[in-house]
């Protein structure tokens, strides 16, 4: 259908010869005041988008998860609202966000026409406005596609100080990736640094002793030659991937690497079977007690909420180096009644 395979102004439409007002009223669907998508077409985060910068008819600016969507960041829900920024009040209709701000010309940019916020000040209002978890995946993946990095980020913060949200947007900061290729490496990575583990490697590129390359990883340390792996479901259900998967394995252990593998079970409802692995191929593989360090991770960092019978007591007893005096300190930090993991001392 050309130019009218994506949201359009029906206006434009008309004018343009495109279609009738039949046409537009019968095969057509109206998204906001004079924005249509074709009947049976999805709408995604971008399309949505698209939309809203159609029914703002060229007088705002995309920004947040909207922007983001311009910019190529995946795992944003398309059922989300448009966001945008406008000089002037106005009411937006359902669907669209609108907020009363002007985007300095510094943190705007353009993309297919449309006029968006930089990466760097995306990143800076996703952080600042959406939960941990939530927020270190999108800003992965917005790294990942635009390249942008926590020192514009950070910059960013710089030219507003005393912005809401900053404290937030910091600690997404901390743990922003680019090399995330998924939402649950994101929280297996997260999973990994809230513990007070060293920050893994992702996309870690391993060769065998001639150099040759032999695999690819979701994240490890080469140091130590330990992989951490996360399997979707695919790696489970399709027989061919199942196989390569094996071989693979065995080549990396044939060259003496150590390859955790993590799954969507473990990750929400038993990430203390994941840190004890971890740990335990770690110090098997040389690592040292450099400097006493807790082995943590607090509930906001997972994905869902861990189910009651994985407590506080269930972690401990799991756990096969979580001393006493540790376990009061992980129940003073995030309470006895719920915990998502908690192991010992571990080193970096």
């Amino acid at each position: 259908m050309g130019a009218l395979d994506e949201p359009f102004p029906g206006s434009w439409a008309l004018d343009a010869g495109l279609v009738s007002r039949w046409e537009l009223r019968h095969n057509f669907r109206r998204l906001f005041p004079d924005v249509y998508l074709p009947r049976g077409y999805p709408l995604d985060a971008a399309g949505r988008a698209r939309a809203a910068a159609h029914w703002a008819k060229g007088s705002g600016t995309l920004i947040g998860h909207s922007a983001a969507a311009l910019h190529g960041t995946r795992w944003l829900n398309p059922d989300d609202p448009a966001e945008i920024a406008r000089p002037t009040h106005c009411k937006p209709p359902p669907g669209i966000r609108a907020v009363r701000t002007v985007i300095v010309p510094a943190e705007c940019c353009e993309i297919d026409g449309f006029r968006v916020t930089t990466p760097a000040r995306t990143a800076f209002d996703i952080g600042r406005s959406t939960p941990r978890e939530h927020a270190v995946p999108l800003l992965d993946s917005l790294s990942r596609a635009t390249g942008v990095l926590p020192s514009e980020i950070e910059a960013v913060i710089r030219a507003h100080p005393g912005a809401r949200g900053i404290a937030r947007l910091s600690a997404v900061l901390d743990s922003l990736d680019g090399g995330a290729e998924s939402p649950p490496e994101s929280h297996t990575r997260l999973l990994l640094l809230e513990a007070g583990l060293p920050r893994p490697t992702t996309q870690l590129i391993v060769r065998d002793h001639h150099g040759s390359f032999v695999a690819r990883v979701d994240m490890g340390w080469e140091r130590w030659r330990v992989v951490v792996e996360y399997d979707g479901a695919q790696h489970w259900t399709d027989p061919t991937q199942r196989t390569k998967d094996i071989d693979r394995i065995a080549t990396l252990e044939s060259l003496g690497w150590r390859v955790i593998r993590v799954n969507a079970t473990l990750l929400r409802l038993r990430p203390h079977v994941v840190l004890d692995r971890v740990c335990a191929a770690l110090r098997a593989h040389g690592w040292t007690n450099d400097q006493e360090e807790l082995v943590a991770a607090s509930a906001e960092s997972l994905p869902p909420p861990v189910p009651p019978d994985h407590s506080f007591k269930a972690a401990v007893r799991h756990s096969r180096v979580c001393s006493t005096k540790e376990a009061r300190w992980v129940r003073a930090k995030v309470g006895a009644s719920q915990l998502s993991c908690a192991t010992g001392p571990v080193q970096r």
